[in-house]
Formats: structure tokens, C-alpha cells, sequence
């Protein structure tokens, strides 16, 4: 709920940011249309006024990304009309967002790696473990992937590492993202067949299945952001110093290639998993519900990752699909201008994680307590506490982390 409160204030200040109104890139192409279709001349009836993007652009604008049109004779330029690159190159995109993308970095990288080294070091070997122990790594790794983003936003929207490193960055960014996404599903699952059907568990919840869904999850997400290595995404800003990275792509190219991609990514990465999640963790809470207090920590925990997923992923992708729903210039108008702030918000879930699944458990932060007292010089006290593989005494089993 706080995710979808935040996406609105942001919507609003967009819409407010600037004056009192920000035109829209469909208010201006209407308004130059007349003039060039009529041959229109400029003040000095000197010479004929050349065409606009917003006029140029016409009814075909598909507003994934900014739509740009190709400069004569030069497939890395872009025009763009000046509505859309005040949206772009406003306090949002070079203020805002790379507020929320350090903040996902300061926070979700030393959270992951130490909860990724206590699960690896310490935690019982079972299967749900490996299953938390890729998701910590697809975390860790979203955040490994922020500081090039975070520095093209700091930047004014300058990108200086070179068509490669944006599809790499780009193709990274998402397919972590949404590897996470399916990663949370996979755990839902093997949660769903230990809390509501617990004697088939036994014979299905081996490593095996944790081994399996964590491998369909790595190749799914890498399926999904295949495509978006595979097309030109950096591109120079006609009249300005400015060589932009995936925020402005050719509007042939959105139509052909970008629009089945991140539809596919909506639908398949995010609203499907989010779906199973839903599912799963809603058969958990019924059956939990039905056994009375003693579980209610763990009915608690089971809503709190449910509701932290919506919160975090839905928007954006909402968003995402409304830009496909109808490419129309009067349908929806300048949506990517709020998608890039939803998008940056939708990698904080990869901080929330690790306090949900691991830090939330007595057992998880006995644990670390354990590993951190060891490293400190000269204190060896803890060692006697854990049997000799380093975990507690116990099978561990009993854990509200989830594992």
C-alpha cells in the first residue's frame, strides 16, 4: 500500500512539476500539424518551416519510452518533442530516481551478502535453503547492477560507458528484477507444499525440486531479457549534449520489437509469478488460519511477503501494460515519464527480502550474531554454542524465516 501511495504522489508531482501545466506531447503535435500540412513559413516568411517530431510523429506513437524519430542520414540520433524531453530530463529522472536506486544499493547489497553468506555458512542444509539462497543472490546481484544507472541519472541523463554497457545494464537490471520476482513464486511454492500439504512434502520437497525451480527461474528470467540485448538502446539527443540510455528509443523499433518484449515481461516475469504467489500464500493463510494462534506469527509473515510483492512490482507493471493497451495519441499520454520513478521503486523489494525471510527469525539472527561475534577479534565464545558444521544444535526446522 505505502508502493502504490508513493507511485501516486509521484504521478502527481509530475503533473504539477514545471508550472501549472506541462503540455502534452500530444497537445503540441495537434497544434503543429496545421501549420506544416499547410506549408506553414516562419516570422520572417523566409523559408518553410521544417516538421516538427511533434508534428512528425502523427498518430502512431507508441509511449513505450520516449518515441523519437531517427536524425536525416544518422540512425544514432534522436528527435524528441520538447514536452517529452521536459519529462525526461526533469528533478524526477535526475533527482528522484537515483535517490531510490541508492537507496536499494546502500541498503540491499550488504543485506543480501550477509544473509547469502549466513545461508551458505551456517544455515541447516535444506531444500528451501538453496531456494532462499538464490534469491539472496539474484538481490544482491539487482543491486551489483544499480551504480551504472545510478550514475546516467546523476548525470543529467548522460550516458558514457557506450552501447554495449547500456544493454548489458539494461538487460541486467530487468533480468534480475524480475529473476527475483520468480524466485519469491518458487518459494511460495515449496512454503504452499510444506504448511498445506505436508505429508506429500515429504516425497516431493526434496533437493531435487529446489535444484529444478530455482534453475527454471534463472532461465526464465534470462528468456524474458534476452530481447532487450539484442536492439540499439543508446542514442544521442538532437540539440543537446546528451547521449541517452533506453529512455528514448526509435518509434519503428517500439512497434516491432519493444512492445512484445515488455509485454511478455509484464504478463509472464511479474503478473503470472505474482499470481502463484497469491495462490500459494492464500491456501497457506487458510490453512494456518484454521489452526488457531499458534501459527499466527507465520500467517502474519505469509501476508506481510504477499502484500510487500504487490506493493513493489504491480504499479510498474501496470503502468507498463497500460502504455500497450492502446498506442493512440489521446489514450493514456506521457505514462513513462511516471514508469521510470515505479520502476526504481520496484528495486527496494529486493531490501525488503532479506528482513522478511531472514532477519524477522530469532533462529536467522542467532545466527548472525554467531558469525559476526567470530569475526571479532579475540572472541571465540560463540563456538561452543553450535555443533561442528556451524549451525545450532536442532534440525532448524521449526524457523519463522520461512526456511
Amino acid at each position: 500500500m505505502q508502493g502504490l501511495l508513493l507511485l501516486g504522489a509521484l504521478v502527481l508531482g509530475l503533473s504539477l512539476a514545471g508550472g501549472a501545466h506541462t503540455p502534452s506531447i500530444y497537445d503540441e503535435m495537434h497544434e503543429d500539424d496545421d501549420d506544416v500540412s499547410a506549408g506553414g513559413t516562419d516570422d520572417a516568411g523566409m523559408k518553410p518551416r521544417l516538421p516538427t517530431a511533434e508534428a512528425t510523429l502523427g498518430p502512431l506513437i507508441c509511449p513505450r519510452s520516449f518515441p523519437g524519430l531517427l536524425g536525416c542520414n544518422d540512425s544514432d540520433t534522436l528527435l524528441l518533442p520538447n514536452s517529452s524531453q521536459a519529462l525526461l530530463l526533469g528533478w524526477v529522472p535526475t533527482r528522484l530516481v537515483p535517490t531510490l536506486y541508492t537507496l536499494a544499493l546502500a541498503l540491499g547489497l550488504p543485506a543480501n551478502g550477509l544473509a547469502l553468506w549466513v545461508l551458505a555458512t551456517l544455515a541447516p542444509r535444506l531444500p528451501s535453503t538453496l531456494l532462499l539462497m538464490n534469491l539472496a543472490a539474484a538481490d544482491l546481484l539487482l543491486g551489483l547492477a544499480l551504480p551504472p544507472r545510478i550514475a546516467y541519472h546523476l548525470r543529467g541523463q548522460r550516458w558514457p560507458f557506450g552501447e554495449v554497457a547500456c544493454r548489458l545494464a539494461t538487460t541486467a537490471l530487468y533480468g534480475h528484477m524480475y529473476g527475483s520476482l520468480l524466485l519469491l513464486a518458487a518459494v511460495a511454492l515449496d512454503r504452499y507444499l510444506a504448511v498445506v500439504h505436508p505429508l506429500r512434502a515429504r516425497a516431493l520437497r526434496g533437493r531435487g525440486l529446489a535444484i529444478g525451480l530455482s534453475g527454471a527461474a534463472w532461465v526464465a528470467a534470462a528468456v524474458l531479457a534476452l530481447p532487450l540485448a539484442l536492439q540499439q538502446q543508446s542514442f544521442r539527443l538532437v540539440g543537446a549534449d546528451r547521449r541517452l540510455c533506453h529512455d528514448a528509443l526509435p518509434l519503428g523499433a517500439q512497434l516491432a520489437h519493444w512492445r512484445p518484449a515488455f509485454a511478455c515481461l509484464a504478463l509472464l516475469g511479474c503478473f503470472a509469478p505474482l499470481l502463484a504467489m497469491a495462490l500459494c500464500y492464500g491456501a497457506m493463510l487458510r490453512a494456518l488460519a484454521t489452526s488457531g494462534r499458534r501459527y499466527s506469527h507465520a500467517l502474519r509473515l505469509a501476508a506481510l511477503v504477499l502484500a510487500s510483492a504487490l506493493a513493489f512490482f504491480a504499479p510498474s507493471n501496470v503502468l507498463l501494460l497500460l502504455h500497450y493497451s492502446d498506442p493512440g495519441p489521446r489514450a493514456w499520454g506521457d505514462l513513462y515519464a511516471a514508469y521510470v520513478p515505479s520502476l526504481a521503486l520496484s528495486t527496494l523489494n529486493s531490501c525488503v527480502d532479506p528482513f522478511v525471510y531472514y532477519y524477522v527469525s530469532a533462529e536467522f539472527r542467532d545466527k548472525v550474531r554467531q558469525a559476526l561475534c567470530r569475526l571479532a577479534p579475540g572472541n571465540d565464545s560463540s563456538s561452543s554454542k553450535t555443533s561442528g558444521d556451524g549451525a545450532r544444535v536442532g534440525t532448524g526446522t521449526r524457523s519463522t524465516s520461512l526456511v
